[in-house]
């Protein structure tokens, strides 16, 4: 009982049973929305099944979100080494303009280039999460205290065993924390993909805005806020483990 009690009482685990049940039992409200917009013909958004349009969502903004930690965290720890210091000024003004220019702007651009689709949306994504994760890595690895440094230095490990078995994993809540944000945004930024022909839960958003149906415009929204707070949900699980995972954690 007390498991079970645990669990009702856990947010991960609610913010997954309401998302299921939005992406799953949307039909299911259809009766509710038409009773809350009577003026309304058709009250419920079914061009495009809602579990279809997540998972496109989760694809497009988790794709980016890994090319983002892919690309941001390998240049982090690049400027953070000798032979790559001389470019951290570099690196920093790149990330800072892909933060600047809107992803409408870069969607914009892009689309008559890429064509529509989800490429363009998934360059413009990308752009947007650089900066969090290359400023998170490059502060995760800095605030490595020296004497730690010092002391693998001491027991024998190179450059390349010093970063893998002690910078990054004592960096590991920083840079996560970075990741945490770039996923978060890009997670919401998605929906605005639909804007260029990529399916996400921005569809029936925007179909809603431009036919002036509310009802529409709801169903996105909720099923788009349920996924932030799990994906937020999940990485303050995620960063607990890390925490405790650490060297010399308790």
């Amino acid at each position: 009982m007390s498991r079970l009690r645990s669990l009702l009482t856990d947010r991960l685990v609610l913010g997954l049973l309401v998302l299921a049940a939005l992406v799953l039992g949307m039909p299911a409200l259809k009766p509710l929305f038409a009773a809350a917009f009577p003026a309304l013909d058709r009250p419920l958004y079914e061009a495009d099944g809602f579990l279809a349009l997540t998972l496109d969502h989760l694809a497009l903004a988790g794709g980016a979100s890994l090319i983002a930690v892919l690309l941001g965290g390998a240049a982090g720890i690049a400027v953070t080494r000798p032979f790559g210091r001389e470019f951290r000024g570099i690196l920093d003004a790149v990330a800072a303009m892909g933060q600047t220019f809107p992803p409408v702007a870069v969607l914009a651009v892009s689309v008559p280039v890429l064509g529509f689709g989800p490429a363009p949306a998934l360059i413009a994504l990308t752009l947007y999460g650089l900066l969090p994760i290359v400023e998170n890595t490059v502060a995760g690895l800095e605030s490595v205290p020296e004497p730690v440094r010092e002391a693998a230095r001491g027991m024998g490990m190179g450059p390349g065993a010093m970063l893998w078995r002690v910078e990054l994993p004592l960096a590991a809540p920083v840079i996560l924390a970075g990741v945490r944000t770039a996923a978060v945004v890009n997670l919401g930024t998605a929906a605005i993909a639909s804007t260029v022909g990529a399916k996400t839960l921005g569809l029936p958003i925007i179909v809603g805005l431009n036919g002036s149906n509310p009802a529409y415009v709801i169903q996105g929204a909720v099923i788009v806020a349920a996924l932030a707070v799990v994906l937020d949900a999940g990485f303050d699980r995620l960063a607990a483990r890390l925490t405790r995972w650490r060297p010399g954690a308790a």
